[in-house]
């Protein structure tokens, strides 16, 4: 095997420092064939699990002490925190499954998909946005239009089945023929 030369790695770090290489991220970009949008659906409903915790959660009274106070503020923070990460983590599954699953023939084949998932991504911003449990609520239901039309591409039917979760809800997911 050849030996590198100590002066070419002096230089690659001069140019470094000259110019510093920029980082790189992205998804597998295999493409793997593993897509399905059951994340974003569960995502979807963490978002309206922590509206409804926000909305439950009774602000301390006027002559609160300062442990109930700080106990309001910090379970407000993570609840705020939780909804706006898997709001974000709706609009990551459907930016990875459209750009990295969805071919030209899906396009022509659901021509909606385009604005559905544009819908998807302005909802998802909105939810983080409010706490409007209704806005929640829609992109959950964007969500799983989405996940029905990606199983069409498939050639699977679909059925819609309660969640289980405290959210409530119902998840979209293939069944076989």
């Amino acid at each position: 095997m050849p030996t590198r030369s100590p002066s070419l790695g002096l230089v690659e770090r001069l140019l470094d420092a000259v110019n510093p290489p920029r980082a790189v991220y992205a998804h597998c970009d295999i493409p793997c064939g593993i897509y399905d949008p059951h994340e974003a659906q569960i995502a979807a409903l963490t978002v309206i699990r922590m509206d409804q915790l926000i909305g439950e959660l009774a602000p301390p009274a006027m002559d609160a002490k300062p442990e109930e106070r700080s106990a309001f503020i910090s379970k407000m923070a993570r609840y705020t925190a939780v909804k706006e990460q898997h709001a974000e983590k709706v609009k990551q599954e459907v930016r990875v499954i459209w750009g990295d699953y969805f071919t030209p023939d899906h396009a022509k084949q659901f021509p909606q998909a385009h604005e559905l998932v544009w819908k998807i991504l302005k909802q998802a911003s909105k939810a983080r946005q409010g706490t409007n449990l209704a806005d929640a609520q829609e992109l959950l239901k964007l969500v799983q239009e989405f996940a029905e039309v990606f199983w069409q591409t498939k050639g699977a039917k679909t059925k819609r089945q309660p969640s289980m979760q405290k959210s409530g809800g119902e998840l979209v997911v293939p069944v076989s023929a």
